[in-house]
């Protein structure tokens, strides 16, 4: 079936205390379910932490994780994120090979890509990007030819977007305009 989804995000705020993650993590390996990404942080309230889980749904179903989920008694709430209904980031990290004539051409390259060359190398660059994980996707493949030594990925982080719509505005009568 072209153009169907195969992974789904699951935000998870949890108690933040000692032992969570593992017990979470833990659930996935018991039930053989496929973890894709997986990133952990306190929220705004040190009492809560978020987890962002990206599963694979072709062999697992999401309706039987977040039942497994909720079992967990330091689980919160679970949203399931809609990747057209969210904002999703990752963060890349590559040494890739830059002698000689390869060197600008790495520079250019990430340039385009509004990334930055945070360690440079007698003939290696590492590069960092933040941004939406299939732009991180993109510029690893155009990396790639140049020889990748050593690759970092951030797991994915990801909230859902902000209402749109402006409240509705009253005028100086008091009544709806």
């Amino acid at each position: 079936m072209a153009g169907r989804a195969t992974h789904q995000t699951l935000s998870v705020l949890v108690e933040n205390r000692s032992g969570v993650l593992a017990r979470v993590s833990s659930l996935f390996a018991r039930r053989g379910y496929n973890i894709i990404s997986l990133a952990v942080a306190p929220t705004d309230d040190p009492a809560f932490s978020r987890i962002t889980i990206v599963i694979d749904i072709e062999t697992t179903s999401v309706e039987q994780i977040t039942k497994q989920l909720f079992k967990l008694v330091n689980v919160v709430k679970i949203t399931e994120l809609d990747p057209a209904d969210s904002v999703e980031r990752e963060l890349l990290l590559a040494t890739v090979n830059a002698a000689g004539d390869n060197r600008s051409q790495v520079v250019e390259l990430v340039d385009l890509f509004n990334g930055k060359i945070e360690d440079v190398g007698y003939d290696t660059l590492t590069v960092m990007l933040a941004g939406e994980p299939a732009r991180l996707d993109d510029l690893e493949e155009l990396l790639r030819p140049y020889g990748i030594t050593d690759l970092q990925r951030t797991g994915r982080v990801a909230l859902p977007r902000l209402e749109r719509q402006a409240p509705r505005l009253r005028n100086v009568t008091g009544k709806a305009s």
